[in-house]
């Protein structure tokens, strides 16, 4: 990058103010004293830093992050042996930064610049490496995704028989029903076994693909969300933020209400029930990569919870069957919406902290309308 400067000063361009120049670049520049005080920042350090270079500007670094031992360690070397030193993942909270953004993980390179009037300056290159985190995790748990899918079927045919005999006691309760208003919940246990046990048909049966049709993305969440309601206690809040230009897609209806209930319930299971806040939320996302293939358009259906948050130690497994937090909780229900978005080749990911939960499950839409 400093050679790639040089060439900039040195090319026909080099009338414009370098300042300029350095703002096209999306990766983070900052240019550093002797004593690590920040002289410059161009426009995408100071975007990921969410740090302004009239806040930063004469300011040491060991000032501008809560923990930037790390940070000052690579300067450090870099100054003492007058050579590029680089780090990898290093974690930055900026002191400034809103207490709902996540710290920034860079890889950082610096290198020192000799001048004859301005002395010794470091060059400090910051590289956003949360997009290249998030796709090795996604590989690695879609990687895992085979030893999963062979214990849930495993469970599905447990979980059949007792299914049907619950399905057949609300066909003999409805009989004994002569209230209309009361044959609506019986109507519900019956239609919701029924879907059930076409998903589990659907998990015993490996070679079986999902049952595709066009679909309204809203129609299901809309069905996800009524069921939410009745189940909610009184003091959880339930809201919608539906995108309108998002489009109708070839999707497995059962599979995909059937992941987005798990994912809801357990956000409902995490809030508090007098002040719980939900929100279902849906967006359209562009370029968007899954693993290592890349898609156009994706369909990123959100679930938001204020709950207490995932743990720290589950960040890894909480896809994991038989993973969970939750006294009495049997770890089923995040491991199977992983495994019916995955049969559409889309993939469950999540941010979270407490007071913040997001669930997204994005959906690619080849082949939309």
């Amino acid at each position: 990058m400093a050679m790639e400067i040089e060439r900039l000063a040195a090319s026909p361009l080099s009338h414009f103010d370098p300042a300029e120049l350095l703002d096209v670049l999306s990766t983070g520049i900052v240019m550093l004293d002797s004593h690590l005080c920040v002289v410059y920042a161009n426009v995408g350090a100071q975007d990921l830093l969410a740090i302004g270079l009239n806040t930063a500007r004469g300011r040491p670094t060991s000032e501008l992050f809560a923990d930037s031992q790390a940070l000052d360690l690579i300067l450090r070397r870099s100054l003492e042996r007058n050579e590029t030193c680089s780090g990898h993942e290093v974690l930055l909270k900026p002191i400034g930064m809103v207490a709902s953004r996540e710290p920034v993980v860079v890889d950082v390179t610096v290198t020192p610049l000799e001048g004859q009037v301005t002395g010794t300056h470091l060059l400090l290159e910051l590289a956003d490496a949360r997009t290249r985190q998030r796709i090795a995790r996604e590989s690695e748990t879609l990687a895992r995704l085979h030893g999963n899918r062979l214990m849930m079927r495993q469970l599905a045919h447990e979980i059949k028989n007792p299914l049907g005999g619950l399905r057949g006691a609300a066909q003999l309760l409805d009989r004994e029903l002569h209230d209309g208003a009361l044959k609506e919940y019986t109507a519900v246990i019956i239609n919701e076994a029924d879907r059930l046990r076409a998903l589990l048909d659907s998990m015993l049966s490996p070679s079986r693909l999902p049952q595709k049709s066009m679909l309204n993305i809203h129609e299901l969440c809309e069905h996800v969300f009524h069921l939410l309601r009745s189940e909610a206690a009184e003091g959880v809040l339930i809201e919608r933020d539906y995108d309108p230009s998002l489009p109708s897609a070839l999707l497995d209806r059962n599979e995909v209400i059937q992941a987005l209930l798990n994912v809801a319930r357990n956000a409902m299971q995490a809030v508090n029930p007098a002040g719980g806040h939900i929100i279902l939320r849906t967006r359209a996302r562009s370029n968007i990569s899954i693993g290592a293939v890349r898609h156009r358009l994706v369909a990123d259906i959100q679930v938001e919870d204020n709950g207490h948050g995932v743990p720290p130690e589950l960040y890894r497994s909480v896809f994991y069957p038989l993973v969970t937090s939750r006294p009495g909780g049997t770890g089923l229900g995040l491991a199977v919406a992983q495994d019916l978005i995955s049969r559409h080749r889309g993939i469950v990911e999540f941010e979270s902290q407490p007071g913040r939960t997001v669930f997204s499950l994005l959906l690619p839409l080849e082949g939309t309308e």
